[in-house]
């Protein structure tokens, strides 16, 4: 069963969907640029039975504020605002693409707050070549399409403190990318794996939406990692 919800982080209103056991280590999953925390819905009945699962709105997405200024730093600091609202001092962190920058961040920031971190097709933050964003639908969506246009700006010219903090990463963490059939370069996430002290790099060959495309096999890749009883 999940629950819809809303918290009040200082100067934010943010909108995410509860489910499992409320006394459970606490996860916290973190969408893609353009998504909600209903992409999570496919995985969600096996990806973590026994933990007390958070799949957050993240600013400009779905039901949470619109607040016009968008970054990656800025989804960092909700995280971490999110996580004293709700009075929880560590978190598990599950992100995809965008949601694992952010989470990746979260980790850099406060090393004590993350115990398990799952990064979803996810490269090191190098330069790339900027690509035109195209302009914003015409009928509605379930984001704000300047969060697109700031994100990308980010991830085309990576704050480069970024790239030098990996190594403040004290998480056990397990990177899933998604193989030669996506956009991400993978010589970027296996990059990305090198520079974080304690990661596992696993790919399954199901493009940049793993989870969407192969959920059995992302489960059965994230799940025992995070196993509340794993050593």
């Amino acid at each position: 069963m999940t629950d819809h919800r809303r918290t009040e982080p200082p100067g934010l209103s943010l909108a995410y969907r509860e489910s499992g056991p409320a006394d459970g280590p606490p996860l916290v999953l973190l969408h893609a640029l353009g998504e909600r925390a209903a992409d999570w819905d496919t995985v969600l009945p096996g990806l973590a039975p026994h933990h007390r699962v958070l799949a957050l709105d993240q600013r400009g997405h779905g039901g949470s504020a619109r607040p016009g200024h968008y970054g990656l730093e800025a989804m960092r600091d909700d995280v971490l605002a999110f996580l004293d609202a709700l009075g929880l001092d560590r978190a598990d962190l599950v992100g995809h693409s965008m949601g694992g920058a952010v989470a990746y961040l979260v980790a850099q920031e406060r090393p004590g707050r993350v115990g398990r971190l799952v990064l979803e097709d996810v490269p090191a933050p190098r330069p790339r070549p900027a690509s035109p964003v195209a302009d914003a639908p015409e009928g509605p969506v379930d984001f704000d399409w300047a969060a697109v246009r700031a994100v990308k700006e980010q991830i085309d010219r990576p704050d480069p403190r970024r790239l030098e903090r990996m190594a403040a990463i004290t998480a056990p963490t397990l990177l899933v990318a998604g193989g030669a059939a996506g956009h991400v370069p993978q010589a970027g996430a296996a990059e990305l794996a090198g520079l974080i002290p304690d990661c596992r790099l696993v790919t399954i060959e199901a493009g940049h939406l793993v989870h969407r495309a192969r959920p059995a096999e992302f489960v059965a890749a994230v799940a025992p990692f995070l196993d509340p009883g794993r050593p």
